[in-house]
């Protein structure tokens, strides 16, 4: 058993900006499912409850924290959205070389940021 070949382990890889691309991927995934889902859940319930019901949940969405919490949805929507397209330009067999693989993380990172900052510009500054 001793014979066959062991993956190296984590700490023998050095820590580059696809892992951590990868990383957001996956979290950013799972963060707007459960929390994306909770808000849409809480807005559809609030719709079919009543005014009441309605204004409570207008009130909390609208607070500083609650539209913080709509910034981190946005920044994971545009940031998992640029690493999708990132793995689809992999998927069809481009940018494996390493200096081209770290400078589309680069680009991802950065297009998540950008694009979050414009589309709550234009809804700040309507």
């Amino acid at each position: 058993m001793a014979d066959r070949p062991l993956s190296p382990h984590l700490q023998i890889w050095k820590w580059g900006p696809h892992m951590l691309v990868s990383i957001l991927h996956r979290a950013t995934g799972s963060g707007m499912a459960t929390v994306g889902l909770g808000i849409l859940i809480w807005w559809l319930a609030a719709l079919a409850s009543g005014p009441e019901a309605y204004e409570t949940f207008a009130g909390v969405i609208g607070s500083p924290i609650g539209i913080l919490v709509l910034i981190g949805l946005t920044w994971a929507f545009f940031n998992h959205m640029s690493s999708g397209l990132r793995h689809f330009v992999l998927d069809i067999g481009a940018g494996y070389e390493i200096e081209r693989n770290k400078t589309g993380s680069y680009v991802v990172i950065a297009a998540g940021v950008l694009l979050t900052i414009a589309f709550w510009a234009v809804v700040f500054l309507k």
